[in-house]
């Protein structure tokens, strides 16, 4: 190295940066990455643009704050006024903790320009983008004023409320609608003709509605059936909407799939598709070699997909006209599969899986990755790389023929950690770090300090598949700035390791605890039959604790259609539970026949209600509520700090027992999980539930 490149380096080396971002000074450095094509969850992010930091960069590591060198000298204004944003200019700030873009919709992220009077925030490049005003557009269906963007390198993404399918290229936006979400549609959506001839309906012509017309309940024509949103073209003198895809339509389509070509047909009729196997009223494609008459887009089905509910390819297959003499069973609806029609079913000949075409290809099941022709599971499998995070094997043991690991380093520990078979923990209340439940045998612990994994969870895979989400998951130990994390399929805030989806923007978290879970449950409060999972639960509600499903939550459902369903909260709820005062354990129980006068939590003494789920010993005649029982947070681990944004101090989570202090805000007795600021100055416990109050 010659005198240049040294002196080079050590002005790298020291060179400091005060940026708006940041208190303290961020120092000019080297950031070191291993190569690997897999997402690591544990890279440090630039602050900037929230892509992993690499090369020559900014930071802090007091802070853990980094931004790359390119974002850290990025020539922005600091202050600029936009168009969009008329009244007030707009500040060059770090993204909230919260968010959404006024243009684009999605999360904020690393810097944007900020109206702190009016919660108006903008992207980098959504700010940058080029735009004009529109205003008056003569064949616009919308109220207010347009404004037209070029959207060159397709900065914006969202869904066209017109035809429902992502934006790309120039498009139209409104200001003045934000809630529930921003206003944006294509520019040949925005343009379309108010009023068409169409040979749907010959006699009249069609209007173009923002929605289709309010229908008689229980419908069963086309859009109804399908549940459609947009803009569609409709002739209220005969009952008849066209949705937009349908005037879209080419007069013919070729597909590889398909040998021959497929016709439309532009006249109302009644037809079931030969490939999904549901009825149309209008519109089909027509084979006239074949005889078969299909929708649109049933045409281009892919032929092998990968779900995860599956751990093979699928395959669709069309087994037309074949008589049943077997009853197949769809794997995710559990429901009946006439296999006249296509469906998607495992080509191996050990397997007997198969779904409905529309089960396996809703969008919450498939991704949209198609599978190339040939394609073989075997060839993804690495041979000689670990699945797990076990890193090294120091010591192992033989138990019969088998042999154990008995002492491992792991990636999330810096100690050695040695495996116990029987006994128990020094403290009775001591966590696994893995899935934060009491610590049972077998499970590693370290001997310098307070760390504790189960076998089962030392060994979990580095990614797997999981019927609740579409994409492949990846195991982490990291949580947000406060210390802990939301899982996205029971709604609970929990530590430990997590597994979460990295594909694109999905931000999708599962806790282990859920993880364990798999499609199929059976549950002792519906003994009668199985459980089923289930992705669309719109207007139902879980039959435990009676709160309404939305539409994408996940939940478990009778097979047999009984009208009993679950919620994952509910359904990971722990069939035991401890009481303080009872030497017993307390059964979950489902319904309670007992007086009124007997409907008490024995813990809280405040009134239970009858038809709600509660903790119960029989011994003792002990009933508690669900909370009182578990905690409000039973997947925090004791000990553990976390950060309130709304107080200046980090919290300790507690379980309080004898003796319990007041919480400050409600000033009742914390009597169980609590957080507790320990700084001289403060010295208070709080519920977990009040802590918004110190805002």
């Amino acid at each position: 190295m010659d005198v240049s490149e040294c002196e080079s380096r050590t002005v790298r080396e020291t060179m400091e940066l005060q940026h708006f971002s940041h208190p303290h000074p961020l120092v000019f450095f080297k950031y070191q990455t291993v190569a690997s094509e897999e997402v690591d969850p544990e890279a440090a992010l630039c602050l900037g643009c929230e892509k992993p930091v690499e090369g020559w960069s900014y930071g802090c590591n007091q802070c853990e704050f980094y931004l790359h060198k390119g974002c850290a000298e990025l020539e922005l204004a600091p202050q600029i006024q936009h168009p969009f944003h008329p009244k007030h200019p707009l500040t060059l700030l770090p993204a909230p903790y919260f968010g959404e873009c006024d243009l684009c919709g999605k999360e904020l992220r690393g810097f944007v320009y900020n109206c702190n009077d009016c919660m108006f925030d903008l992207h980098i490049n959504c700010a940058l983008l080029q735009s004009s005003i529109a205003a008056n557009f003569p064949n616009s269906l919308h109220p207010h004023p347009l404004f037209f963007i070029q959207n060159h390198n397709n900065e914006v993404k969202p869904d066209c409320p017109v035809c429902q399918k992502p934006i790309s290229g120039p498009f139209y936006h409104c200001l003045d609608c934000r809630y529930p979400r921003v206003y944006n549609l294509h520019k040949e959506c925005a343009e379309l003709p108010l009023e068409i001839n169409h040979p749907y309906d010959r006699k009249h012509p069609l209007a173009l509605l923002t929605q289709s017309p309010p229908h008689p309940q229980k419908c069963s024509c086309y859009l109804c059936r399908i549940q459609w949103e947009g803009f569609v073209y409709s002739c209220s003198l005969c009952n008849f909407d066209l949705s937009l895809d349908d005037f879209f339509s080419p007069p013919t389509i070729t597909d590889a799939s398909h040998e021959h070509p497929w016709m439309l047909i532009s006249r109302k009729m009644w037809f079931v598709c030969d490939f999904c196997g549901t009825d149309g009223n209008h519109s089909p494609y027509y084979c006239a070699t074949c005889h078969l008459f299909v929708h649109k887009n049933c045409i281009s089905l892919p032929r092998h997909i990968m779900i995860t509910r599956h751990r093979h390819t699928i395959s669709l297959s069309y087994s037309l006209r074949q008589n049943q003499v077997e009853d197949w069973m769809c794997k995710i609806c559990y429901e009946e599969v006439d296999i006249s029609y296509g469906n998607y079913r495992c080509p191996a000949s050990c397997c007997r899986y198969i779904a409905h075409v529309c089960c396996a290809t809703d969008k919450a099941i498939w991704d949209g990755t198609i599978m190339l022709e040939g394609y073989d599971e075997r060839s993804d499998e690495v041979v000689h790389e670990p699945s797990n995070l076990i890193t090294d094997v120091v010591e192992q043991i033989s138990i019969g023929e088998l042999m154990v690991a008995s002492e491992i380093k792991h990636s999330y520990h810096d100690h050695n950690l040695r495996l116990t078979f029987s006994g128990k923990t020094k403290d009775d209340d001591s966590q696994c770090d893995g899935c934060t439940r009491l610590v049972s045998t077998p499970f590693y612990s370290c001997e310098q300090c307070k760390f504790f994994l189960h076998k089962y969870c030392a060994e979990l895979p580095k990614q797997m598949p999981h019927p609740f989400h579409k994409h492949l998951l990846t195991l982490s130990n990291t949580h947000d700035k406060n210390g802990y994390s939301w899982c996205s399929a029971c709604g609970r805030w929990y530590h430990g390791f997590q597994y979460q989806c990295y594909e694109g923007e999905c931000s999708f978290k599962i806790d282990i605890q859920c993880m364990l879970l798999s499609e199929t449950l059976k549950h002792p409060s519906h003994h009668e039959h199985s459980l089923f999972l289930v992705h669309n639960n719109q207007e139902t509600s879980c039959s435990a604790c009676f709160v309404k499903l939305e539409s994408e939550d996940v939940a478990y459902r009778c097979m047999k259609r009984c009208d009993f369903s679950l919620d994952v909260r509910c359904a990971t709820l722990p069939l035991t539970a401890w009481y303080k005062y009872d030497r017993h354990p307390l059964s979950l129980t489902y319904s309670d026949d007992s007086e009124p006068s007997q409907h008490y939590c024995d813990l809280c003494e405040k009134e239970r209600e009858p038809n709600r789920w509660f903790y119960y010993c029989a011994d003792c005649d002990n009933s508690l509520h669900l909370s009182c029982a578990i905690g409000e947070i039973p997947y925090m681990k004791l000990g553990n700090k976390v950060k309130f944004y709304v107080h200046k101090h980090p919290f300790t989570i507690v379980k309080n027992i004898w003796n319990c202090p007041p919480c400050k805000v409600c000033r009742e007795v914390c009597n169980g999980e609590a957080l507790e600021c320990k700084e001289s100055e403060c010295n208070f416990t709080i519920h977990w539930g009040c802590k918004w109050s110190l805002m």
